[in-house]
């Protein structure tokens, strides 16, 4: 079975495929200072959560934003499992052309995303991914990989106003319910929710303007479900996009 690894600056999602079907996943804080030792040791943890044991994985396939942690993996992948890990990165064939000005400076994140809603949904299409960061991926009806919008995530852009306005604080992210809000809390709540509902319709629509046709824009990332219900862009809710994104390069590397 397959060990996917998405490594993100905040939440790590790993996912087990049999064949092409996922049979467990599993999401934890990044944590940049882990070694391989402790990664291996979390990792059988979860493993063995789920009724399985460390040798029924047969390949192991990583995505990774934090580079520290890419060789950590790697590593660990090596020592603990007896595996090669499929590093997405450059050299690595993913089936999907880059026609950016520099395609190494793609975030593996991007193609892996980008490549999972072609897969899925056909072309154009447009992944946006709500980590971190929130990010665009253009994907045009050819299957190439045309290009991205990065905005400020969610989270940050509320820790951000939390830091720099002295009379409001840090807010749990949720739906007030109405987009006037009647206290300090539901105000902030509906500025982030709606606010962010209306980036998404504008990112979008502009991008499907450039790309002449009607795309499938495929949400993603740990807060994806709270703005796809409030953003009128959005066609699929696909949480484990990425996951997916990654089985389908680990294959086409491998056979």
């Amino acid at each position: 079975m397959l060990l996917a690894v998405d490594v993100g600056n905040t939440q790590t999602a790993v996912g087990l495929f049999s064949g092409k079907e996922l049979v467990a996943s599993w999401r934890f804080a990044t944590d940049v200072r882990k070694t391989g030792d402790e990664i291996a040791v979390l990792l059988d943890s979860l493993l063995r959560l789920d009724g399985f044991g460390r040798d029924s994985v047969s390949g192991v396939a990583v995505a990774s934003v934090v580079p520290r942690l890419s060789g950590e993996y790697s590593s660990m992948a090596a020592a603990k499992f007896g595996l090669e890990a499929l590093v997405i990165g450059p050299g690595v064939k993913t089936g999907m052309p880059i026609l950016t000005s520099d395609p190494r400076q793609v975030g593996p994140d991007l193609i892996v995303d980008a490549v999972a809603a072609f897969e899925a949904y056909g072309g154009p299409c447009i992944a946006v991914d709500f980590g971190t960061a929130t990010t665009f991926s253009a994907v045009s009806a050819a299957g190439e990989y045309l290009g991205h919008a990065i905005a400020p995530g969610i989270e940050i852009s509320l820790d951000a106003l939390a830091t720099h306005a002295a009379r409001l604080v840090k807010i749990e992210l949720a739906d007030p319910g109405s987009v006037i809000g009647k206290n300090t809390v539901h105000a902030m709540q509906a500025g982030a929710l709606y606010g962010f509902a209306g980036q998404v319709d504008g990112i979008v629509s502009r991008m499907r303007d450039e790309l002449g046709a009607p795309a499938a824009a495929v949400a993603t990332g740990g807060l994806a479900f709270l703005i796809f219900d409030q953003a009128t862009t959005l066609d699929k809710l696909d949480p484990l996009l990425t996951l997916r994104g990654l089985e389908i390069i680990y294959r086409r590397n491998h056979t």
